[in-house]
C-alpha cells in the first residue's frame, strides 16, 4: 500500500490544481497498465491525510476545490500572507469582487442584470474576471440581443478554498442588527 500511496502523492504533489480520485486512477491506470481500484486509491489519500496530520510538517493533504491538493496548514498562515503579500500586485479590486459575488450568488446572469444591482458599469470587471479565469461564459441568454451569461468555474471554488456553491456563505450570515436609538429595555 506504501508504493501506491507514495504514487498517489506525487501525483497530487505534481498538481497544479486539485486533483481528483478518477484523474489519479486514470493516471494509475496508465501507468501500471491495469486497474487499480478505487477504493485502493481512496485508502492512499486517508493515508497520506493521517501521515500530514503531524505536527512535523508544515502542509496537510486537503480536499478542495472537487479534488486533493496539499495546503499549508492554518498555523503557518501569518508567515505565508506576508510573503503573498509581498509577492502579490494583482489583487482583486473591490468592484471585482463586488462583480463576482454577484455573478456567484446570481448566476447564470448577464453583464446588464450585473450593472443593475451595482448600478455602475462593469465592463472592466467582468474582463478583468474572465482575464483571472475566475468567471467564464456559460453560454448566452433568450432575451433581446442574446447577452451573454456568466457564471463561476471550477477555478473559483479553488481560489475561494471551497467544494461547491453550497459552501458559500448564506445572505442571513450577513445580516446586520437594525439601527436603534437609545437604550434597549428589557
Amino acid at each position: 500500500m506504501d508504493y501506491l500511496a507514495n504514487h498517489i502523492e506525487a501525483l497530487i504533489f505534481c498538481s497544479p490544481k486539485p486533483i481528483t480520485s478518477e484523474e489519479i486512477q486514470s493516471c494509475l491506470k496508465e501507468m501500471f497498465e491495469a486497474d487499480v481500484p478505487l477504493n485502493d486509491i481512496i485508502e492512499g489519500i486517508v493515508t497520506l491525510e493521517k501521515k500530514y496530520e503531524a505536527d512535523e510538517y508544515s502542509f496537510g493533504l486537503i480536499q478542495s476545490g472537487g479534488g486533493f491538493q496539499f495546503l499549508t496548514k492554518p498555523a503557518y498562515q501569518a508567515s505565508i500572507s506576508i510573503l503573498l503579500k509581498q509577492q502579490s500586485k494583482r489583487r482583486l479590486s473591490n468592484s471585482a469582487m463586488e462583480t463576482l459575488a454577484i455573478i456567484a450568488y446570481k448566476q447564470p446572469v448577464t453583464k446588464t442584470e450585473i450593472e443593475q444591482i451595482r448600478g455602475v458599469n462593469c465592463d472592466y470587471a467582468v474582463n478583468k474576471l474572465l482575464e483571472k479565469e475566475l468567471i467564464e461564459i456559460k453560454g448566452k441568454s433568450d432575451s433581446i440581443g442574446r447577452p451573454m451569461l456568466y457564471g463561476t468555474n471550477q477555478k473559483f471554488m479553488d481560489y475561494f478554498g471551497i467544494n461547491s456553491l453550497k459552501d458559500l456563505p448564506t445572505p442571513k450570515d450577513f445580516v446586520q442588527e437594525e439601527n436603534t436609538i437609545g437604550k434597549e429595555e428589557e
